[in-house]
């Protein structure tokens, strides 16, 4: 969240930050508590996006897309799509999803603001691996309160090209779980 908001101050500023801006910022922040992923999320998210040191293809869709790699990247570190052949080290999958993560979040953030921290690991989860988290029915139930009727649509998102897939069966149960914990 930390470079979204920086990026964004030098926009509307018009101009580079000084260290004196920067400074201020960070005092005025110093307060402010942001909601990131628990531990039970990451779990969560590694157990289904097991680490993969070459790129494969997506078993679950008819074309093979998209290209994954590390911990379920599909784009590398400058937004470009992985490319069959790649290799990355384990440092270079953990930094990865470290961006991917916090990318994941600053969306959920602004998409679920409240949310409960077992809501808000379910959420990101859903998010990193579907991406579609904006346009849900799950996300409209949660943000109007309807939990129970939120909770019940992860179950919804367990086909991949039309195609059930026992794999996303499990992981929306662990998210629905998570989520009402």
């Amino acid at each position: 969240m930390t470079k979204a908001l920086f990026d964004a101050i030098r926009t509307v500023k018009g101009s580079a930050l000084t260290q004196a801006d920067v400074d201020l910022i960070n005092r005025a922040l110093s307060g402010v508590s942001v909601m990131t992923t628990g531990q039970r999320g990451i779990d969560l998210i590694h157990s289904f996006e097991s680490f993969r040191e070459e790129a494969y293809k997506d078993p679950g869709s008819k074309n093979g897309l998209p290209i994954t790699i590390g911990w379920g990247s599909t784009r590398d570190e400058n937004g470009q799509p992985i490319k069959l052949g790649t290799v990355w080290t384990r440092d270079q999958a953990d930094a990865q999803f470290a961006r991917d993560l916090e990318d994941t979040e600053e969306r959920v953030r602004r998409l679920a603001p409240k949310t409960t921290q077992g809501q808000f690991d379910a959420l990101v989860s859903f998010d990193y691996n579907t991406g579609s988290l904006h346009s849900s029915t799950l996300l409209k139930k949660h943000n109007a309160g309807d939990y129970a009727g939120a909770k019940a649509e992860f179950a919804r998102w367990n086909k991949n090209d039309g195609k059930v897939m026992n794999g996303l069966i499990r992981r929306r149960a662990d998210e629905e779980a998570l989520y009402s914990s």
